[in-house]
């Protein structure tokens, strides 16, 4: 039901944001914690039971992908159906389509390896961390790719502060273009940041399109038509044509 579009997963009514965290009880599973969304009826998904079909899906497709292209990797990662029009399975998918990509563009990693490392550690990002942390997922999923392959660790200098570097110019890419949030727009921005900034800290040149036109924005009705920078040239949102 919502999975169809960036509402609830439950009755896919609209999800309402609280500034302040709330007592709620995952509709899926029963685990209880706080959290910062629900629908319009009251019903509140974990991130747990909302991304782990998709990252699932996201893992096994990497390890079988012969693409150089991540954005193109990513575009066919988030055409499956376990990927929602907005979640955390994001967090993972970006990470994963810039390791493959650089993989089989000639980077020097153990890609099994690399993706189950990558796994681990966007699977502690939850969701809405954009509006809440001030630090948007595809950011920290492109951080934790560049870390993974430079071999950062907190001890470490160079590889530490190029790390840092990557994700700090991805977070100031992404705020020129605003809110509201949406994963299609900053997974496919993280990734234009890192290819060329890749290519010139490794050497390693992976490929991009020559243009990115988004295939998802009828889902969103948050998306920022015109605003954003992959929306189809002289097409309308769904939403629009429902008001006039």
């Amino acid at each position: 039901m919502g999975a169809a579009k960036a509402n609830c997963l439950i009755c896919a009514k609209p999800l309402v944001y609280f500034e302040d965290a709330l007592d709620v009880t995952c509709a899926i599973c029963g685990k209880k914690e706080t959290g910062h969304s629900i629908c319009e009826d009251g019903h509140y998904v974990c991130d747990t039971c909302h991304r782990q079909q998709g990252v699932d899906h996201v893992i096994e497709e990497c390890k079988m992908s012969t693409s150089k292209n991540p954005v193109e990797l990513a575009d066919h990662l988030m055409n499956h159906r376990s990927i929602y029009p907005n979640g955390p399975e994001h967090h993972t998918l970006i990470g994963a389509a810039l390791m493959t990509a650089y993989k089989n563009a000639g980077g020097d990693i153990d890609l099994e390896k690399g993706l189950a490392e990558l796994l681990k550690r966007s699977m502690c990002v939850p969701g809405g961390t954009c509006g809440f942390w001030g630090c948007c997922g595809a950011a920290t999923s492109s951080g934790q790719f560049y870390s993974i392959i430079s071999g950062s660790t907190p001890m470490k200098q160079e590889e530490w502060g190029r790390t840092q570097r990557l994700t700090s110019n991805t977070l100031g890419r992404l705020a020129d273009y605003g809110g509201p949030r949406c994963c299609k727009r900053v997974g496919f921005l993280a990734i234009l940041e890192a290819v060329p900034y890749v290519a010139e800290t490794t050497g390693v040149q992976m490929e991009l399109p020559d243009t990115i036109m988004c295939r998802y924005f009828p889902r969103n009705a948050e998306c920022l038509r015109t605003h954003c920078p992959f929306f189809p040239e002289g097409a309308t949102h769904p939403n629009d044509r429902e008001v006039a």
